[in-house]
């Protein structure tokens, strides 16, 4: 696919103090010449980001296919740490969303997006994930050391957004 203009965004502002409590989120967008059937069928395609993040290495369904609530195992890795989580897409609507939450379903410690809208003769990819509520390796970094939680949480997210952006782009 054709790449046009990507932009990002990281909510809150870096200037505020990131505190785990905020619901941080991460959002990243691509415009991409292509049209929308397309670019759904990349984003569904759960193990297509592991082509394009710096983290995430790929995944299998464990249901068989993207629906509402089915599930599917993601490995990652991070320098030499290595782990694997089970996600449950909480998000379905064709052509418009696709979404999941990452170790539990109803306390995820993560929740992943991705959105798309029509634009003109193409297609505006929105990637985001929100922080917590539920508990995660960030959230068991943050009690190791309460007193850095704003430099963790900018970092984190800073890997994120790089992560992501290059998600939107790849696709």
């Amino acid at each position: 696919m054709k790449l046009g203009r990507s932009t990002a965004a990281v909510s809150p502002t870096l200037g505020s103090m990131l505190k785990f409590e905020v619901g941080l989120i991460v959002e990243v967008m691509a415009d991409i010449e292509a049209p929308i059937e397309r670019v759904w069928e990349a984003v569904t395609d759960i193990s297509l980001s592991s082509q394009y993040s710096t983290e995430f290495v790929g995944a299998e369904w464990i249901d068989d296919r993207p629906r509402l609530g089915a599930s599917f195992r993601g490995r990652n890795q991070r320098g030499s740490r290595t782990w694997e989580t089970t996600s449950w897409v909480n998000a379905y609507e064709p052509m418009k969303v696709f979404g999941w939450a990452v170790s539990d379903p109803t306390n995820p410690g993560a929740t992943w997006t991705f959105s798309l809208q029509p634009i003109d003769g193409a297609t505006r990819l929105r990637f985001n994930r929100l922080l917590g509520p539920g508990p995660s390796g960030m959230t068991a970094r943050i009690e190791r050391e309460p007193d850095r939680e704003h430099e963790l949480l900018a970092s984190r997210n800073e890997q994120h957004r790089v992560s992501m952006q290059a998600v939107v782009d790849g696709v």
